[in-house]
């Protein structure tokens, strides 16, 4: 059901090194990182986003596995007639790798939603 998560956080240095301490004896380490954003996961796939605060919209993300791009593109639509407000429209985004494949909603309570797809469809 969940892909990964991310968090915005106020102190962004001392959240990550708390992270760092307590996500080690579960095997799960720093696997990407950037000025405002740190991957943590196992295996090089990030699955916990500590965000440094005002870099993303909404206070926390959650994305949500889609097993297909249409799957992605149902739930883009059905977020919209829900209520939430477009944050991305599905599509590709190559950046992340070459077959991530996700779309983005603010929710009702300013969080950041999205639905992702890794596979790349026929």
């Amino acid at each position: 059901m969940f892909d990964h998560i991310g968090l915005v956080v106020d102190d962004f240095d001392k959240s990550v090194a708390f992270y760092q301490a307590a996500l080690a004896p579960l095997g799960v380490a720093i696997v990407t990182r950037s000025s405002g954003e740190v991957g943590f996961g196992r295996d090089r796939q990030p699955q916990l986003w500590i965000y440094r605060g005002g870099v993303r919209s909404g206070r926390m993300h959650l994305a949500f596995t889609a097993r297909t791009e249409a799957e992605v593109r149902a739930f883009h639509a059905a977020a919209l007639a829900a209520g939430a407000r477009d944050n991305g429209a599905p599509g590709l985004r190559a950046h992340y790798h070459p077959n991530y494949y996700g779309a983005f909603a603010i929710d009702l309570n300013g969080h950041n939603i999205e639905a992702v797809c890794h596979s790349q469809e026929a």
